[in-house]
């Protein structure tokens, strides 16, 4: 903790003097463009990741990424996503998954949790479908290699349950949202894309070249 005190009083004392601009811009309101889902892991750093400033993101993060499909039980994903859309107006929304998901981990053998987690059990059934898909897809002889295609299986899952929501179902069909699907790869420090045309995930350097080939 002391190390996080510490860092508040830097940023006090060192980072805020040097961006008084735009603190005392965002004092008065926000108006991001992109809404980002992401994970709530410890290694996952949406700003640092996307080199965004304050403002420009709106982030919601939980245990992987999840996406509840709309239902009539208010919960604070479904009143985040229809807030950022119905009242920011974000026009771009990124699910992000990343390499080494504990969630999905748990997702790919929930029955020990059961028990001892009962939440987390219930939040990650939310995610069930991406381990079926991948068992269809992947060998579970190769660990690492299911756990790559479960987590990729999710965040497609969870961009489909987006379109459940009536506001981004909307936005969508009127050209005013699109949906992104990417992973974060920790250990190298790179987003995968999906690149829907290919059904698969590619670097983000290499998926902007190939839409601006099409272009």
């Amino acid at each position: 903790m002391k190390k996080i005190v510490e860092g508040v009083l830097r940023f006090k004392e060192e980072v805020y003097p040097q961006h008084l601009g735009l603190f005392k811009e965002l004092s008065s309101g926000q108006s991001p463009e992109v809404l980002m889902i992401t994970c709530a892991d410890s290694r996952v750093d949406p700003g640092m990741i996307t080199q965004a400033y304050p403002g420009e993101l709106f982030i919601c993060r939980n245990a992987g990424n999840i996406v509840p499909p709309h239902s009539n039980h208010t919960g604070g994903m479904t009143a985040s996503i229809e807030y950022a859309v119905g009242v920011l107006k974000v026009s771009e929304i990124v699910v992000c998954g990343h390499t080494d998901c504990g969630a999905m981990k748990g997702v790919m053998n929930l029955e020990p949790l059961k028990e001892s987690l009962p939440h987390v059990c219930n939040w990650l059934s939310h995610s069930k479908a991406a381990v079926h898909v991948a068992r269809e897809k992947t060998s579970e002889d190769d660990n690492t290699e299911f756990l790559k295609s479960v987590t990729e299986q999710n965040v497609l899952l969870q961009l489909q349950h987006l379109k459940t929501h009536p506001l981004v179902a909307a936005g969508i069909a009127a050209g005013r949202i699109r949906l992104h699907g990417w992973i974060y790869d920790i250990e190298h420090g790179e987003i995968l894309a999906y690149d829907e045309k290919e059904d698969a995930f590619a670097p983000l350097a290499e998926t902007l070249k190939a839409d601006a080939a099409a272009a």
